[in-house]
């Protein structure tokens, strides 16, 4: 089971996680991004292209079901403003044993962070700047090729 969502609401950990849960297998990895409060971020702003932004996160689950033997995937993003602390992303996975669910949960968050579309803008007491893509989220993105 594939559960993909761009939402404005806070991520429920309960909800998602019971939803990966359900699938009965034995191994269960999950991913909670926070939003983090780096060089005085005292908000974050994300924006994305309705359908496309959910589309990317479609085929990043779908290829994480194709590549390890998968009972569910469930990636939720959040966009809108938020405060550091707050629950920006959750992946979760379910396999047979650990060590697949392990290695596709964090496929999956590599992958997202340079295939699915978001924009991204922190606010400072300085001002306000855009968030450039990262060399390390390329790198860790090409390390599953």
């Amino acid at each position: 089971m594939i559960r993909v969502g761009v939402q404005t609401a806070p991520i429920d950990l309960a909800d998602a996680l019971a939803g990966v849960e359900a699938a009965g297998m034995g191994g269960i990895a999950s991913f909670t991004g926070l939003v983090r409060a780096d060089d005085g971020v005292a908000t974050l702003t994300l924006e994305h292209y309705p359908g496309m932004t959910e589309a990317a996160l479609q085929a990043v689950a779908e290829a994480a079901a194709a590549r390890w033997s998968l009972g569910a995937v469930t990636i939720l993003h959040r966009v809108g403003t938020m405060h550091p602390g707050e629950r920006i992303v959750f992946v979760g996975t379910a396999a047979a044993h650990r060590a697949e669910a392990l290695a596709a949960c964090s496929y999956c968050i590599d992958r997202l962070k340079t295939d699915a579309p978001f924009w991204k803008r922190e606010a400072t007491d300085a001002g306000d700047r855009w968030v450039e893509p990262r060399a390390a989220d390329d790198s860790a993105a090409k390390g599953w090729e």
